[in-house]
């Protein structure tokens, strides 16, 4: 974006705090400042509020949020039609994933497509699939891949590639040598299992209640909001997890971890791409023709 104001109100209207907005910019705080109020002096206008310490949009400061929101959206459509007349790929593509898609499945996926379209810089917002599906929402990434069954309303979705969770435990625990276990007996197992709003979690719940078993009756000892944090912790404890096969390759490789079998309970579910226009067009289409093509 051309305005570097505009990107500067964006940032912190969507922070709603001009520390992190110039964090977030690598700039000053007073230059934050100082964009802001040059834009209220232009419009005459206040932009933001404070609540004590809370910084609150106004009903102008919404207004311009979402119509910079719109121009920076087709600045970036801009930028890349553009791009075409040169025969050159460019442009910038924000990129969201679900923590378990950013740590195992994109970072070889990027390093790819950025050798073969090196004017296009990529930036990756990881989080939650909840925080991924709200992220697109509100016009922070252009792209999201989340693991959620549920489909959020207003977004498009279309599948990337399947997906196994799986249950593992450490080889020198209490559970070396179990082959099995049923969901009934799943129950008194301690498990470590990621944190609320998790595509993760969301499937072994829809699993579960499909065989009479509600979540709250599962011996969960904690949860975490990452998958390395998971399985370093099943490695130095009595505990099991269910994790995605993806996530344990190098461990069942390397033996530090095995995986148990789930009697009569399949844990299968779908990363999907997620998108705010029902056909995306631009870098977004060329990125999500190009990850499903790289299988």
């Amino acid at each position: 974006m051309d305005d570097f104001r505009l990107k500067v109100f964006i940032t912190a209207a969507r922070t709603l705090s001009f520390t992190r907005a110039a964090e977030q910019l690598c700039i000053s705080q007073p230059a934050v400042s100082k964009h802001v109020a040059e834009l209220e002096a232009r419009y005459g206008l206040q932009l933001f509020t404070r609540r004590g310490s809370r910084l609150e949009l106004t009903d102008a400061g919404r207004t311009l949020l979402d119509a910079a929101e719109r121009l920076a959206d087709d600045y970036r459509r801009l930028e890349y039609e553009m791009s075409l007349c040169t025969g050159q790929t460019e442009g910038e593509l924000r990129l969201g994933a679900s923590t378990t898609i950013a740590q195992y499945l994109l970072p070889p996926l990027l390093a790819r497509f950025t050798t073969r379209f090196p004017q296009v810089r990529v930036s990756l917002l990881s989080g939650n699939s909840g925080q991924v599906e709200q992220a697109l929402g509100d016009h922070a990434i252009d792209l999201g891949l989340v693991e959620s069954v549920s489909r959020r309303q207003g977004l498009h979705y279309t599948p990337f590639r399947a997906d196994e969770l799986v249950l593992v435990t450490r080889p020198g625990g209490p559970y070396a040598r179990t082959e099995s276990v049923t969901p009934e007996a799943l129950c008194r197992i301690p498990l470590v299992l990621r944190e609320n709003g998790s595509g993760t979690l969301e499937v072994i719940s829809a699993a579960l209640a499909e065989r009479g078993i509600r979540l709250s009756q599962l011996n969960v000892v904690l949860r975490l909001g990452s998958t390395e944090g998971i399985k370093r912790f099943v490695r130095h404890s009595d505990a099991m997890a269910i994790v995605s096969a993806f996530s344990v390759v190098d461990e069942l490789r390397s033996g530090a971890l095995r995986i148990v079998d789930l009697d009569g309970l399949t844990l299968l579910r779908d990363f999907v791409f997620v998108h705010a226009e029902a056909h995306p067009a631009g870098l977004v289409r060329q990125f999500l023709d190009f990850a499903r093509n790289d299988l």
